[in-house]
């Protein structure tokens, strides 16, 4: 089990077994991989494919499955860039109400991919209010 201090602060906010997933990944990966970045992204895919960020803490998604076009490619490492949490394979209706949720103005004109960005920039300010930081 990862120390407490290697669990990532939006995965304390979360529901416990969000918790224990990215727990139970990271750990595998660390037996595999070692310690590292390597480890903590395969243990984040294993939460993005039930949980989805929403501000500063993981929710629980409607439907299982790959949150963006990074997790759903699959094979050898690539560095495409990742829907940061937000469940981007959702639809536009579904990514509405988490934009109402965050407050996100603007968001009735905004194209499904604009709304993803708009989250993700959201959700990154809550955690870092969450974390003190502005």
């Amino acid at each position: 089990m990862p120390a407490p201090e290697v669990v990532p602060s939006t995965l304390k906010r979360s529901p416990r077994k969000a918790r224990e997933t990215w727990e139970k990944t990271h750990d595998a990966a660390v037996r595999t991989y070692g310690e590292g970045q390597r480890a903590h992204r395969t243990a984040f895919a294993a939460v993005k494919h039930s949980y989805e960020k929403v501000g500063d803490h993981w929710e629980p998604k409607a439907r299982r499955g790959p949150s963006d076009a990074q997790a759903a490619g699959g094979g050898p490492a690539r560095r495409a860039p990742t829907a940061g949490g937000v469940d981007a394979n959702a639809s536009k209706d579904h990514l509405l109400s988490v934009a109402r949720r965050l407050d996100i103005r603007g968001r009735s004109r905004m194209t499904k991919a604009e709304l993803v960005g708009a989250i993700q920039k959201a959700n990154a300010r809550q955690s870092r209010r969450a974390l003190g930081r502005r």
